[in-house]
């Protein structure tokens, strides 16, 4: 039996919440390909806004 490829993108605004969403995903019942992880910073104002995400690559 093949075994199809799917994708979860995750995104939070801090760091630990990514953390934690990263690793409640991981307890299912998966076989992980690769985790790929971003940091995006972007400026509005004097206010820095952050976007932490992983990518999971899985079967």
């Amino acid at each position: 039996m093949v075994k199809k490829m799917k994708v979860r993108v995750i995104d939070e605004d801090c760091e630990r919440d990514l953390e934690n969403s990263v690793n409640e995903f991981l307890t299912r019942d998966i076989d992980v390909i690769d985790i790929k992880y971003q940091v995006s910073i972007a400026i509005n104002g004097e206010e820095q806004l952050y976007c932490f995400s992983a990518m999971i690559i899985y079967h």
